[in-house]
């Protein structure tokens, strides 16, 4: 039976810059599909938002294999977004999350800066309560740079995805950038309502038996606990720079990580790669918050946003 976060009178919505959430969970992008796999476990409605897989214009069929390895304290996955488009997204998986009840927010890619406008400009009459721009893909009009490294690129990406739509626009930030503050503040500038941060950060492994990297791209995004503390870093940071709010991720498993970044600044927070390991993690990191609230005399949860004290 489908889990559901356990009754309490602690307050636990948040708005994460216009997009009501009933609690402050949602999961890392994807992590989750777009929650068909993970319903028989837990109650995709009563998460505060489900954030949708990827979504290109057309369907892309991601990296060679492997594209997967497993580190001690992680995750190195080198997808490269696939995902079969936006139309069987608007005729599948969204019709599915509104009959369930639930909050979708679409993560939304592209190689180009017209690819972004027209994904989200198909969306436009779905069932979609947010947008997550992810600017971490290649910029094929910069040359294949990634858009979230350049500030002029992140001000254009986000421009015309704010001038193509009314609905919250929150930006992806990538950890692998100089200053992510600048990019932050140039997401701020061009009209996004939120950040979430970390992306995944760049690294690598190696079978030292036949001398070969473990993913055939041999570079992939590295996920899960181990990056929490850096995650917490650019969370904080980022929260003290902008005014919009942040959703945090990175390592989060447990309910205490959930508190550590929402006092580190961040309005919400996000369950990633721990969905792999234990499939209702989203609902054990609710109950946990709602166990830290109850025991530390939180009566509304948005007592904790930036309540770090340093």
């Amino acid at each position: 039976m489908a889990r559901k976060p356990r009754h309490t009178n602690v307050n636990l919505a948040v708005n994460l810059g216009g997009l009501p959430m009933k609690n402050p969970v949602t999961v890392g992008s994807g992590t989750f599909g777009a929650g068909m796999e993970y319903a028989d476990f837990v109650d995709v409605a009563a998460l505060g938002a489900v954030t949708t897989k990827g979504v290109s214009l057309n369907g892309w069929e991601g990296n060679a294999t492997p594209r997967i390895a497993e580190t001690a304290s992680g995750l190195l996955n080198s997808i490269g977004l696939q995902n079969p488009g936006v139309a069987h997204l608007k005729e599948v998986e969204l019709p599915w999350l509104a009959a369930q009840g639930a909050t979708a927010m679409v993560n939304v890619s592209g190689h180009s800066f017209d690819e972004y406008v027209a994904v989200i400009e198909a969306l436009e009459e779905a069932p979609v309560a947010a947008y997550e721009v992810n600017i971490s893909c290649p910029n094929v009009d910069a040359g294949g740079m990634t858009m979230g490294c350049h500030v002029p690129s992140v001000e254009k990406v986000v421009g015309l995805c704010r001038a193509a739509t009314k609905r919250p626009l929150i930006v992806k930030l990538t950890p692998n950038v100089t200053d992510i503050t600048e990019i932050a503040r140039a997401a701020e500038a061009a009209g996004a309502d939120g950040v979430s941060l970390i992306n995944t950060l760049l690294g690598m492994a190696i079978d030292a038996r036949t001398r070969r990297p473990q993913l055939a791209r041999v570079v992939g995004g590295y996920s899960g606990p181990a990056v929490k503390p850096v995650a917490l870093r650019m969370v904080w940071q980022v929260a003290n720079a902008v005014s919009v709010p942040v959703l945090g991720m990175g390592g989060v498993s447990c309910g205490t990580d959930a508190v550590e970044f929402m006092l580190a600044g961040a309005t919400a927070v996000a369950v990633g790669t721990a969905n792999f390991a234990n499939p209702t993690a989203t609902v054990d990191v609710i109950d946990g918050i709602i166990d830290y609230c109850e025991q530390n005399g939180v009566t509304d949860v948005n007592e904790l946003i930036g309540a770090l004290e340093c």
